[in-house]
C-alpha cells in the first residue's frame, strides 16, 4: 500500500461538526436502553453528597466511554467531538465524572454491583448471552493483582501475581471476579470486588460465592451449575456455599499430607491415559505438556473442622517429570510424577469432569480483555472511586459481549479489543432527515456491515410503513 498523492498537497482540518468517530456506539446503547440502565441506575444508586446526582447520566458517559476504549478519567473526554451530542444528550466531561467518582461510598460501589447484577439479568434477556444456561453454566472465582504505583492509593498493598510463570510480590489491589458461561458461550462478568492489595485470596469468598450464585441463576443458569475455583479458594466455608445454594463445586485441592497419602493409595490399574488434542503448558514442568494419566477416588475433607467435613470426588491428573538435565538417549530408572488434585461432587465421568475443571482457565481470558481494556489502570487515588471503575468496567464488559451476540457468531466469542475496532470504532457521519430522522452514514465497503446492521436492526424497530 502506498500513498496516491504528495504529501506537499496533503491538507488535514478538524471541522466536520457531523462526524463521529464511535458509529456501533449507538446500537449498543440502544441495548442498554432497552434494558433499562438509566432506570436502574435511578432507582439503585443513592449518591447524597451534591456530585452524585443525576447517577444516570454520569454512569452511562462512563460506561460509553469504557465501551470506546477509555482506560482513565481523562481518557472519556473521546465522547465529546464531532456529532456525538447530536446523538446523545448528557454527556458529561471528565472532571464531573471524576468528581461523581471520588463521591461514592463503599455502599454507594454495594448498590453499583447489584444494579451491574440485574442489567446482566436483563442482557441475557434481550441477547443470546448464554445459551444452554438452563442445562450446564459454569461459575469461575479468581483473584487477579492490578498493579499500582506511587503510595496515594488507598489500600494498595504487596500481594502475589504471576509474571511470566513466575509468582512474584507486587504493590497494587486485589480484584475478586467471578464470571459465568456455558459449554457454547464466552463468559460474561457476573461479580466483583476490590479489596486491599494484601488480601488473602480467600478472604471474603464464602460470601462472594453466594451472590454470585444468586447471579448466575437470575442470568438464566438452571439445572446444574458448576462452581470452579483454583487452590487459593479450597476451604470448607466456601464449598459449604456452594452446597448451600444447590450447586457443584469443582476446585484444585492442596497437595496436603491427607491429600498426597489418598493418591498413594489409588489402584495403579485405574489410572487412564489421555491426550490432549492441543497442548497445555505447565509452569512447574517448565514445558508443554501432551499427554497425562487420570484417576480418581473418594475422599473426606476438611475433617479436622466439626461439622464441615465434605465427602466427593478427588479427582487426579498426573504428568511425569521429565530431567531436563538428562543426557539425550538416558531412560528413567523409574517414574516420577507431578499430580494435580481436583476435589469436585461432579456428576460428568471421569474424563469429562477433568476436562471442564481445566476449562477454569477461560477465566484468564477475560482478565487478559479487562487489562486490555478499562482495567488498564485503577484512575482515582480514593478506594471506593477505584471499586466503583471495577464494577462499572464489568458492566461495559458485559454490555459489549452482549452486542457481539447480536453481531454473529463470531463476535459472541471474539475478544473485547475484536469487538471495539470492528464493531464499536466505525466512524459515521450523522444526517438528519425530515420527521426528526437520524441517519448514520457508514464507511463503504466495511468488512463486517453486515455484522453491524445486525446489531442495529435488532435493537431499533422498523421505520413506520407508509399508507398508499
Amino acid at each position: 500500500m502506498r500513498f496516491s498523492h504528495a504529501a506537499g498537497k496533503t491538507d488535514a482540518i478538524f471541522d466536520d461538526e457531523h462526524m463521529i468517530a464511535y458509529g456501533g456506539l449507538g446500537p449498543a446503547l440502544r441495548l442498554a436502553e432497552r434494558c433499562d440502565l438509566n432506570q436502574l441506575a435511578d432507582t439503585q444508586v443513592r449518591i447524597t453528597a451534591p456530585d452524585g446526582a443525576n447517577p444516570a447520566a454520569k454512569i452511562t458517559s462512563i460506561v460509553a466511554g469504557m465501551m470506546c476504549g477509555a482506560d482513565s478519567i481523562s481518557d472519556l473526554d473521546l465522547l465529546r467531538h464531532g456529532g456525538m451530542g447530536k446523538v446523545f444528550d448528557g454527556i458529561r466531561a471528565p472532571s464531573t465524572l471524576g468528581s461523581f467518582l471520588r463521591a461514592l461510598t463503599w455502599g454507594n460501589v454495594r448498590q453499583l454491583e447489584k444494579m451491574a447484577r440485574h442489567l446482566l439479568a436483563r442482557l441475557a434477556a434481550h441477547a443470546p448471552l448464554l445459551p444452554g444456561a438452563g442445562v450446564l453454566a459454569f461459575l469461575d472465582i479468581d483473584s487477579m493483582q492490578r498493579r499500582t504505583y506511587g503510595y496515594a492509593k488507598q489500600g494498595s498493598g504487596f500481594g502475589h501475581t504471576k509474571i511470566q510463570g513466575k509468582s512474584v510480590l507486587v504493590r497494587g489491589l486485589n480484584v475478586l471476579l467471578a464470571t459465568v458461561s456455558t459449554p457454547l458461550a464466552a463468559p460474561v462478568i457476573c461479580g466483583t470486588r476490590l479489596r486491599g492489595g494484601s488480601t488473602n485470596s480467600a478472604r471474603g469468598a464464602a460470601s462472594f460465592v453466594r451472590e454470585q450464585i444468586g447471579a448466575a441463576r437470575q442470568a438464566g443458569a438452571g439445572a446444574t451449575l458448576i462452581v470452579r475455583m483454583d487452590s487459593a479458594f479450597y476451604g470448607a466455608q466456601v464449598i459449604a456455599a456452594c452446597r448451600e445454594h444447590d450447586a457443584r463445586f469443582s476446585v484444585t485441592a492442596k497437595l496436603d499430607r491427607k491429600v498426597k497419602e489418598a493418591i498413594a493409595a489409588i489402584d495403579p490399574g485405574t489410572w487412564t491415559p489421555i491426550a490432549y488434542p492441543r497442548a497445555i503448558y505447565d509452569e512447574q514442568a517448565g514445558g508443554w505438556i501432551s499427554d497425562a494419566e487420570v484417576a480418581e477416588t473418594v475422599y473426606t475433607a476438611f475433617t479436622g473442622k466439626k461439622g464441615k467435613a465434605v465427602t466427593a470426588r478427588l479427582i487426579v491428573r498426573r504428568v511425569k517429570r521429565l530431567n531436563p538435565q538428562a543426557a539425550e538417549g538416558q531412560d528413567e530408572l523409574f517414574a516420577s510424577w507431578r499430580y494435580y488434585p481436583i476435589f469436585t461432587d461432579s456428576p460428568y465421568a471421569l474424563l469429562q469432569a477433568e476436562e471442564q475443571h481445566r476449562d477454569h482457565a477461560v477465566q484468564e481470558q477475560v482478565n487478559a480483555d479487562l487489562i486490555d481494556g478499562p482495567l488498564a489502570h485503577l484512575p482515582s487515588g480514593s478506594f471506593a472511586a477505584n471499586a466503583a471503575w471495577l464494577t462499572l468496567a464489568a458492566l461495559a464488559h458485559n454490555l459489549l459481549r452482549a452486542t457481539g451476540c447480536l453481531a454473529s457468531g463470531l463476535h459472541a466469542k471474539a475478544r473485547g479489543a475484536t469487538l471495539r475496532r470492528q464493531l464499536i470504532a466505525v466512524p459515521a457521519r450523522i444526517a438528519r432527515h425530515g420527521r426528526g430522522r437520524v441517519v448514520f452514514h457508514l464507511p463503504g465497503h466495511w468488512p463486517w456491515r453486515q455484522s453491524w446492521m445486525n446489531v442495529f436492526t435488532a435493537t431499533h424497530p422498523p421505520p413506520p410503513a407508509h399508507a398508499a
